[in-house]
């Protein structure tokens, strides 16, 4: 594995205070947050939750900003309206069956699909949470990837086999947390260790005094895990800015 399955700490989380300001469609039969005032035919984005799915309030604001940059952005129910509630026990063991990688797979790229198929947009850039980074490095892949470019924090459930089926000329950003049992130092240095054998285009950044979640769920009253959390955004803004230009 390049990153380990999820575990306690991907169960856990802050939420932030905010407003947003897109809404709620049926895309593609899925229950999607859409933002955003471009056209789906140029650039779009799509957000592939983590475990608290598409009604958590920080993965809208998150959607809000990248929208605010220029983007059309999609954020897709792939949990299929079965996400974790931030403040009540869950048998994490039975989510877990609920929600394989088989199961979501499908439920990604068959929005993925349509999105190619309706729009054909100009630029696919796609976003991956912890659990959801997987089927973003998955839309990456040098044979049935349909994203130009992917963006992924703290990680989990990646295998090797996966970064090793990158497109060399798909590239990819990784933010990762120091303190991250699910996608450790072994397993970072790992990752790195494929991605330079695939020639690929890559960036890996690591955020000290943070752990894992900390880009989409992280106590921002922290001074460390504000910074790299804002740091992580306009990192990824970035990232999609300069190569849907190439």
């Amino acid at each position: 594995m390049a990153s380990h399955q999820p575990g306690k700490c991907c169960f856990e989380g802050v939420y932030h205070d905010g407003t947003a300001k897109g809404c709620y469609e049926e895309i593609f039969g899925l229950d999607t947050y859409a933002t955003g005032s471009t056209s789906p035919n140029e650039k779009v984005i799509v957000i592939l939750t983590d475990v608290y799915g598409n009604k958590f309030n920080n993965v809208l604001l998150t959607a809000d900003k990248f929208a605010d940059a220029g983007y059309m952005v999609f954020v897709p129910d792939i949990l299929f309206g079965d996400a974790i509630p931030l403040d009540k026990p869950i048998d994490r063991d039975a989510w877990l069956q609920r929600h394989s990688p088989e199961v979501t797979k499908k439920i990604v790229d068959g929005f993925m699909k349509l999105l190619k198929l309706e729009y054909d947009p100009k630029f696919i850039g796609v976003v991956g949470y912890c659990f959801g980074a997987k089927f973003a490095v998955q839309h990456i892949n040098g044979k049935v990837g349909l994203a130009n470019a992917a963006a992924i924090a703290h990680p989990s459930f990646v295998s090797i086999e996966e970064i090793e089926a990158i497109d060399s000329k798909r590239p990819l950003l990784i933010s990762a947390a120091e303190e991250d049992h699910i996608f450790p130092a072994n397993l970072r240095h790992l990752t790195e260790e494929k991605l330079k054998d695939n020639h690929a285009i890559y960036q890996l950044d690591l955020f000290s005094g943070v752990a894992h979640g900390f880009a989409a769920r992280g106590d921002v009253s922290i001074p460390a895990v504000k910074y790299a959390k804002e740091k992580v955004l306009l990192d990824q803004i970035y990232w999609f800015d300069h190569f849907s230009k190439v």
